[in-house]
């Protein structure tokens, strides 16, 4: 047996084969279809003991940062730069708060194809910004937000030879929706409950999109309950209209007018969810809780899912699941921001000792 990958061929010894090759008969590809990889998805699914015990439920936490370049965006970006390829693109741009841009400029690379991103203007983690540039993306900030943003990609689309690569790409959602599928898997069944944060409100679209064709294909016996969260400041689904001035502590979800909105309140309602807001102040604790209770590191915005399951709470006994979208190294500047500075000591056993009080 063997696997394409980047348009070559491998045994598949190598084992997990990214989610093209894993779900091809579930997605738009053919075994003529080029297929650009970093092995991304096959992401943990861990339980979480000390929050399946404070909010009285099964909780697993579906952790997306440890996709390849740290964020969920992998599972989409695969397909829809595969597409780009295949459909003869000779550019790619996105919109980004960050994981787009970090995304869509590694594919991008591995295809060998220009890319341009647009990001608001002093409003994108650096840890973000650092793989945009690193993996040779043009990047242009913009006096604006991310609505502005997006915008002008869409127009320059309009008048330019380049394909947009952010979630208004039908792609994007079809290649995120294999988020649901390894859930199942790992489950034997989908959960009760599917959590999860709410930025440009792609993702929840995809995973509803997946656990449907799951339950259609016979491969899932149900389909859960999906509970999409925003952060107050960043909450025009909640709020009823789109928001000029989004802001949040939680940048990945810093978005007022997002480009899934109707996807995402079809996914609540069709599934008898909700979509809710969180404080800045529930995202933070959230956060910290993760870190210290549970050893995950992601960036603020995944946290907003658990903390909208601890705010709401679910059904006593519920199985749950929490999509951990990106990883804490995408903004340690926000990690700093919640610690203690380090103590400086002299290089002395008995300092030492006196500081730690280990004994």
């Amino acid at each position: 047996m063997t696997s394409t990958i980047a348009g070559k061929r491998y045994p598949e010894k190598f084992g997990w084969r990214g989610v093209l090759e894993e779900y091809r008969e579930f997605l738009p590809i053919s075994v003529d279809s080029p297929v650009v990889t970093l092995l991304e998805g096959g992401t943990p699914l861990l339980p979480a003991p000390k929050l399946s015990d404070r909010v009285g439920a099964t909780v697993f936490l579906k952790l997306e940062g440890m996709n390849p370049t740290g964020s969920f965006k992998d599972r989409g970006m695969t397909l829809a730069i595969s597409k780009a390829v295949e459909e003869g693109a000779k550019a790619v741009i996105c919109a980004s708060t960050g994981n787009t841009s970090a995304s869509a400029a590694a594919y991008a690379a591995r295809a060998g194809l220009p890319c341009a991103v647009l990001i608001p203007e002093g409003h994108i983690a650096l840890g973000k910004l650092a793989q945009a540039l690193i993996h040779g993306a043009k990047v242009l900030q913009v006096k604006g937000n991310f609505d502005a943003a997006l915008r002008i990609v869409r127009e320059l689309a309009e008048i330019v030879p380049v394909t947009v690569v952010n979630s208004i790409n039908p792609y994007r959602i079809l290649g995120q929706q294999t988020g649901a599928f390894e859930v199942v898997d790992a489950l034997g069944e989908a959960p009760d409950v599917h959590c999860m944060p709410v930025g440009n409100a792609g993702n929840i679209t995809a995973y509803w999109l997946g656990y449907k064709h799951y339950l259609e294909k016979g491969r899932a016996n149900g389909l859960p309950v999906m509970m999409g969260f925003q952060a107050e400041g960043a909450a025009p689904i909640v709020v009823g209209h789109p928001i000029a001035d989004p802001e949040t502590v939680a940048t990945a979800i810093r978005i007022g007018n997002p480009a899934s909105w109707e996807g995402a309140v079809h996914a609540a309602e069709e599934s008898g969810g909700r979509i809710a807001a969180v404080s800045d102040q529930e995202i933070l604790a959230a956060y910290r809780f993760l870190a210290r209770e549970e050893s995950v590191f992601c960036e603020a915005a995944s946290a907003t899912a658990v903390a909208g399951l601890i705010k709401y709470g679910v059904e006593p006994g519920s199985k749950v699941v929490c999509v951990l979208t990106g990883h804490g190294l995408k903004d340690p500047d926000l990690a700093i921001s919640q610690i203690e500075v380090p103590e400086v000591v002299e290089a002395e056993l008995s300092a030492v000792v006196d500081r730690l009080s280990l004994q």
